[in-house]
């Protein structure tokens, strides 16, 4: 198939001068034939960053790259402007959410709903339709953080030119006025398709293609109404105003929510703690914000979600001033900011606030004392002890298991732990119950000693039976009093009582029948339950699992999936190579910011409810989402579903709530409000487009998909979606614009492309049997459903860097700006004499070109491995060189980037296979693999599919 080619827009009105030409070289490039030249970087000349020279990059192993290169677009996200002067929201007629289906063992605990009415409100002034610009792209009107201005602050926020009881006038709508409009749809960009010379085939010029060459872009917002976009941001900045306009909007539509995400010191979420119970709508429960409008003197204020009017509490009374604005916003940050977080009162609780409580549940078969993992665990876990938050009320327990059951009496009366074994699998029970879980400030010398003494206790264990199912239950007996968060730590296959497994995905005919999917879920009712009734009783799930064989992850799994957990997988643990990640990710696990015994909801206007849910929790009910325990590295999906034929509104308000118990003990609501405004033009919808958080969501998606049905399947749904979404934006276009061999994308959109194509070549979604084991396929699916936004984007599309002569001339700049210039991820850029780091926020992978001097590459490894053999026994390691210094320096710099995740460094050499391949060229998303298209000849691809839809 073809490669491509062509020139890239910025944002400018349409004419036939700025669309440029692409000279190509007559090569050949359609299928079996070699594939176009390598994908550089965008912008400057040949031989600038990103493309490299052909003659200091030669070209490995495709052929050189093109002689020029075209400038790319003119970028970045727009400045951030203040918010104009608010207006009230439209009354609605506000009633309880509509009930979703909840499956089979998710209907216990439910939350009362909002109460049902059906009285009218008196409709506010309204306001036309608000000019949006859109993520990554110029500033296209006056805006906050690529999404529309800022609906109006009803009473809040004033300029000085409205007075208490006025409003602003309307904004001007692009959508109903002409002009306006036609400049709307000028506004694209488009990459010129040209037939090869001899050849009936059409390519594309790599160096016009766009790509997230300096990763994912720090989004902030303006002023101090709308939460900052890391809490919460949705996939277009617009809600369309119809069903049928909502029916033509064929990507997502939803929100991203991560509600603890980390914030730069000084940015924090300020707490407010209120004299008395915390100010709600009486009637649809948001709680007060910046968006609420007062009125009747202060006496009143009218919800933004409902419109309702609530009185004001007599101790939360404040006059307003002049311009209707209460005297004492500034001072108030839940009528000034978008985040805050109110310290709940004792209405909020049904039962006092629990500890943090740490549950360790250790498999010490022979797979794991031989792999080292028992005593990786038991030095980080006592190096970790005075990381626990919650200090003095923490709590602490242990089992471990293989064939029996080994339970841990940790009084603090006692000078030495005493282990009690229990051998009955079918009905295990507690020895002592106890004193297995403990304050571990009162009993640290017995949890230390137990610690220390914990690998030599089971260094000579021969048994390879695990009784996980067993050890489980008995687990859940000690938690289920307080609940708490368990670690659960498995190196063999479960093979005794209940929820033993059994090898599966070893068969290469079930691949691309009905039955494959079955490989990506768990056959094991045990694991479901298990998790039902853990999430039940606040216990949250974290599984490591070290998997020298097969360990069935999709089954594993499981148990994080419903209780808010997270899957770490190492497959081939030995702690020598990987001993290192593992105590970071547990030190990671065990020391971050969580929430306790949480439950979240987000609210939003009438007319638009939340359908579906995407991440790791168990749904309480139709929109109440259950996590016994949340993290700073956890973030969620949702997609969005118009109830009404037509929205009767001119803003919608959102509102995320997360109740927990933070490790303090104090009961918390952390909530983040934002406002967006609803749009009656499609070409509005993708102007405010956030093709970071569509390609987040459809990645969610996608993986969800793989567990239905076959991986094809869930491929082609991806991409249907991306056909789709660009074939109705060019029929919004004028014909003299829908020029024949250009694939028209709106500038929102301009990535879209290249991150679609790389969830279907991630791990979780390519090829078949061949291409990953099950449990790599099925670990890569739980990291998706878990990670950030910006960790997604490093993933599906990695930094590569050469570092070579960095590494041999010094940093030109400190920390992170020294670093070369990024390249594009293509075989193109390696060059044989040239050592290249690539990072896909998971591993860091250096590959050793033939070509590097001896001399570099002992300084850099050492001596003594240089030259193994076998690469996969090479452990990077700081070696006593300048050279090794500053590779180490560079390493440290990109971990602390990025602290979710700690990444190995894995050294592969030019030629060795199957290294090379499984680590290095499988990961070069430009590429053609086998089965797959590289990026010039999936963009030809999708404009023939764009084209076959006309």
């Amino acid at each position: 198939m073809a490669g491509p080619s062509g020139a890239f827009l910025p944002p400018s009105s349409f004419s036939p001068s700025n669309l440029a030409s692409v000279a190509l070289s007559g090569q050949e490039n359609s299928q079996g034939s070699p594939r176009s030249g390598s994908a550089g970087g965008v912008g400057g000349p040949a031989q600038g960053p990103g493309y490299g020279s052909p003659t200091r990059f030669p070209a490995y192993p495709g052929p050189p790259p093109p002689s020029g290169v075209f400038p790319p677009p003119s970028g970045g996200r727009p400045t951030f402007s203040n918010p104009s002067q608010a207006l009230p929201p439209p009354g609605v007629q506000f009633g309880s959410p509509s009930q979703q289906s909840v499956s089979e063992g998710q209907q216990y605990n439910s939350m009362p709903q909002s109460p049902k009415s059906s009285s009218t409100i008196p409709q506010p002034p309204q306001f036309s339709s608000l000019n949006l610009p859109q993520y990554g792209a110029p500033p296209l009107s006056q805006g906050f953080y690529g999404g529309p201005p800022p609906p109006p602050i009803p009473g809040q926020y004033s300029d000085g030119q409205v007075g208490k009881y006025s409003h602003p006038p309307p904004a001007s709508s692009y959508g109903g006025n002409y002009p306006q409009a036609q400049g709307l749809v000028e506004d694209f960009q488009s990459l010129a398709l040209v037939s090869v010379l001899g050849s009936p085939d059409i390519t594309v010029d790599p160096a016009t293609l766009p790509r997230p060459l300096d990763g994912a872009e720090e989004v902030k917002p303006s002023g101090n109404l709308n939460c900052h976009p890391r809490y919460l941001r949705l996939t277009t900045n617009a809600m369309p105003n119809a069903q049928s306009l909502a029916s033509r909007w064929y990507l997502p539509l939803g929100a991203v929510v991560h509600p603890l995400a980390e914030a730069p010191p000084g940015e924090e979420v300020p707490v407010v703690n209120f004299v008395g119970t915390i100010v709600r709508c009486r009637r649809c429960r948001t709680y007060i914000n910046a968006f609420v409008m007062f009125t009747d003197g202060g006496r009143r204020w009218r919800c933004n979600v409902c419109s309702l009017l609530n009185e004001v509490p007599v101790d939360y009374y404040c006059p307003l001033d002049e311009n209707g604005r209460r005297r004492d916003a500034d001072e108030r940050p839940e009528l000034s900011r978008g985040s805050v977080e109110f310290v709940a009162p004792t209405e909020y609780m049904v039962r006092p606030p629990m500890p943090p409580v740490y549950f360790f549940l250790i498999d010490v078969s022979l797979s794991a004392v031989k792999s080292g993992m028992i005593k990786v665990a038991a030095e980080t876990i006592k190096a970790s002890l005075d990381k626990l938050p919650g200090f003095p009320r923490t709590q602490i327990g242990f089992v471990t298991f293989d064939s029996t059951l080994h339970f841990y009496n940790l009084k603090s009366s006692l000078t030495q732990p005493q282990m009690m074994v229990v051998a009955d699998l079918d009905d295990p029970f507690l020895p002592l119950p106890d004193d297995l879980l403990v304050n571990l400030s009162e009993s640290r010398t017995v949890v230390d000693a137990l610690l220390d003494s914990l690998p030599s206790m089971f260094e000579k264990n021969l048994t390879i039976e695990s009784a996980l199912g067993p050890a489980l239950k008995a687990t859940f007996m000690v938690m289920s009093q307080l609940g708490g968060k368990l670690l659960l730590f498995q190196s063999t296959l479960p093979s005794l009582g209940s929820g033993r497994l059994k090898l599966r995905g070893d068969n290469p005919l079930i691949y691309g029948t009905e039955k494959e999917c079955l490989l990506r879920v768990s056959e094991e009712h045990f694991y479901k339950q298990m998790a039902a009734d853990f999430s039940k009783y606040q216990i949250a799930v974290d599984t490591y699992i070290f998997g020298e064989r097969y360990a069935d992850v999709a089954s594993l799994g499981v148990l994080p999936k419903y209780t808010g957990g997270q899957v770490y997988y190492y497959p081939a643990f030995q702690a020598r190579f990987h001993g290192e990640k593992f105590s970071y990710d547990l030190t990671r696990d065990l020391s971050r910011e969580t929430a306790w015994e949480a439950v979240m909801r987000i609210r939003c206007g009438k007319g638009v409810r939340f359908s579906t849910f995407h991440g790791h929790f168990m749904l309480r009910s139709a929109d109440l989402m259950a996590l016994p325990a949340v993290d700073c590295d956890k973030a969620f999906a949702m997609q969005l579903q118009l109830e009404d034929t037509v929205l009767p509104l001119q803003t919608i308000y959102f509102q995320v709530a997360l109740l927990y118990t933070s490790s303090i003990g104090e009961r918390r609501i952390r909530v983040h409000t934002m406002a967006t405004p609803v749009v009656k033009d499609l070409l509005e919808l993708y102007k405010a487009a956030d093709v970071d958080a569509i390609t987040f969501l459809m990645s969610r998606l996608a993986v969800e998909k793989t567990l239905q049905t076959k991986l094809e399947d869930a491929r082609q749904a991806c991409q249907q979606r991306l056909v789709r979404s660009l074939r109705e934006y060019s029929k919004l276009l004028s014909v003299q614009h829908r020029s024949s061999n250009r694939l028209i994308y709106p500038e929102s959109l301009k990535l879209l492309p290249i991150y679609t194509l790389a969830i279907l070549k991630s791990l979780a979604l390519r090829g078949g049997f061949g291409d990953c084991t099950p449990d790599e396929r099925s670990a890569m699916g739980f990291e998706i459903m878990t990670m950030s936004i910006p960790r997604l984007l490093k993933l599906l599309y990695p930094s590569l860097i050469r570092l070579d002569e960095y590494l041999i001339q010094g940093p030109k700049a400190d920390g992170l700006a020294g670093l070369p210039t990024p390249l594009a991820v293509s075989s193109g850029n390696l060059d044989p004499r040239g050592a290249f780091l690539l990072n896909d926020g998971l591993r860091f992978v250096l590959w050793l070109g033939k070509g590097l001097p001896t001399e570099f590459v002992k300084d850099l490894l050492g001596p003594e491995v240089a030259f193994t053999a076998d690469s996969s026994q090479i452990a990077v390691v700081e070696q006593e060189t300048a050279i090794s210094k500053r590779l180490m320096s560079v390493l440290q710099a990109l971990r602390q980037s990025c602290p979710a995740v700690y990444q190995l460094c894995t050294v592969v050499r030019q030629g060795e296979q199957p290294r090379e391949g499984t680590f290095m060229l499988s990961n070069l998303l430009e590429d053609r693999t086998a089965g797959a298209n590289g990026y010039a000849e999936f963009v030809v691809q999708i404009y023939r599919q764009v084209s076959q839809l006309s």
